[in-house]
């Protein structure tokens, strides 16, 4: 769980998940801009919105919309499924 004190620097900055790893960005409480520099996608999360999708080895940054309440979903694909399944669940950020 981070809130805007707490998140830690290396989520500021463009990052991104090990071969295999995704994630999903819940917010609870407030907002959050998440950004993907190399898609020009910037979306506001909120509490209401559908989670973000951070896809395998993608640069990507969140930054606090003032206060914010949030927390990070990790999920890895075993290495029989990255070769089988190159994509990942449908989402509105890569379709």
């Amino acid at each position: 769980m981070f809130t805007q004190d707490t998140v830690p620097a290396g989520l500021l900055r463009d990052h991104v998940t090990r071969e295999g790893t995704w994630a999903l960005i819940h917010v609870l409480e407030g907002e959050l801009l998440y950004r993907v520099p190399g898609w020009d996608v910037e979306q506001v999360l909120y509490p209401a919105a559908a989670p973000g999708v951070v896809l395998p080895q993608v640069p990507h940054s969140v930054q606090p919309a003032g206060s914010v309440r949030f927390f990070v979903e990790f999920y890895a694909l075993q290495p029989q499924e990255q070769a089988s399944r190159p994509g990942l669940p449908s989402t509105g950020l890569v379709e």
